[in-house]
């Protein structure tokens, strides 16, 4: 049974990481090496291990693996955001080290976003449980969805966020360093910075009302659905790092993430009307297999691939509230 003080020791344990981040490995908002994301991400990934044994430990082995396929599913989807902000700060052209800022203040806003939308959807699921059918209903549209814009160019010039933004708010010229604001001649101007931190941000809600409810068809739990979420997103900023700059040789894996989106809901949808008949055991291997076949699968086929040819593959995908970007073909089709 979590008690108020599990709540309050792991926040507790989560702000103690930020500020070691921030304040130890980071003061300096230095260029973020490859080497030192990847002993970052690797180091995160551990806590995680160290957490669920503590799961199993305490919980048992039911809690233990639902937090371990709560925390694989959504530490898979977070890749898919990482092809999004690949996608945003390359045509903002936001320098290497004020990406480090946008990713820490974004990931920051996420986790305070995200346990508010787990502990309204764990009241919700309490209190409706068919609910629960619209959860996995919404899993597999989505799923579907990304399935079907895998392969479109998002037109983030026609982004509603960017639009917005622009029409409301001065914007400066260029980036003033690491700065949100700037006054200029006594007036505030917003920077180009903060249009990318916001366009992060709405992506993350966007892509939470994902990753959420794939991990309450897991875990109806909201201690485990919340501590799974969060040491995913941890990460997330040490794994873009780590992957911006070879990111274009995932290119299945947005395939492998769009069907574990429709298996995790066909798994809601099936044990909300015929009890637990798809074990937890079973996801979990399921998900490690569709992943980890995806990733065999991209490297071997980007392995050969020229890599300006491979990294136009990374300009493809969903942004949210971003149109796709209308296709030759379809421009002639409407002549």
């Amino acid at each position: 049974m979590t008690q108020w003080w599990h709540w309050a020791g792991f926040n507790l344990l989560v702000l103690v990481l930020l500020a070691f981040d921030l304040g130890v490995l980071h003061r300096d908002h230095h260029k973020v090496s490859i080497k030192e994301s990847l002993w970052l991400s690797f180091g995160y990934f551990v806590l995680a291990l160290c957490f669920s044994g503590v799961i199993f430990h305490f919980e048992g082995r039911q809690a233990g693996y639902e937090f371990l396929t709560g925390y694989l599913i959504e530490k898979s989807l977070s890749i898919d955001n990482i092809f999004v902000f690949v996608l945003i700060f390359a045509h903002f052209q936001v320098p290497a080290k004020s990406q480090h800022t946008v990713l820490f203040w974004g990931i920051l806003g996420a986790l305070i976003m995200r346990m508010s939308l787990i502990l309204a959807g764990s009241a919700i699921l309490n209190a409706f449980h068919w609910v629960i059918y619209i959860f996995g209903g919404f899993l597999i549209v989505t799923g579907i969805k990304m399935l079907m814009t895998i392969n479109d160019e998002p037109d983030l010039s026609g982004n509603r966020v960017t639009k917005f933004m622009r029409k409301h708010f001065r914007v400066t010229a260029d980036y003033v360093g690491e700065r949100f604001f700037q006054r200029q001649a006594g007036k505030l101007f917003i920077t180009p910075l903060l249009i990318v931190l916001v366009l992060v941000e709405v992506s993350d809600v966007v892509f939470a009302l994902d990753s959420i409810p794939a991990i309450f068809a897991i875990t109806k739990d909201p201690f485990l659905v919340y501590t799974s979420n969060v040491f995913a997103i941890l990460g997330l900023r040490a794994l873009f790092f780590a992957l911006a700059g070879i990111i274009h040789r995932f290119h299945f894996l947005k395939y492998g993430l769009s069907i574990v989106l429709v298996v995790v809901g066909l798994k809601m949808v099936i044990n909300g009307y015929f009890g637990p008949v798809i074990p937890t055991e079973a996801a979990l291997l399921l998900t490690l297999l569709i992943i980890g076949g995806s990733v065999v699968l991209s490297l071997a086929r980007t392995r050969k691939l020229a890599p300006e040819a491979a990294a136009e593959e990374a300009f493809t995908g969903w942004v949210p509230l971003s149109p796709a970007k209308e296709k030759p073909q379809d421009k002639d089709a409407g002549k």
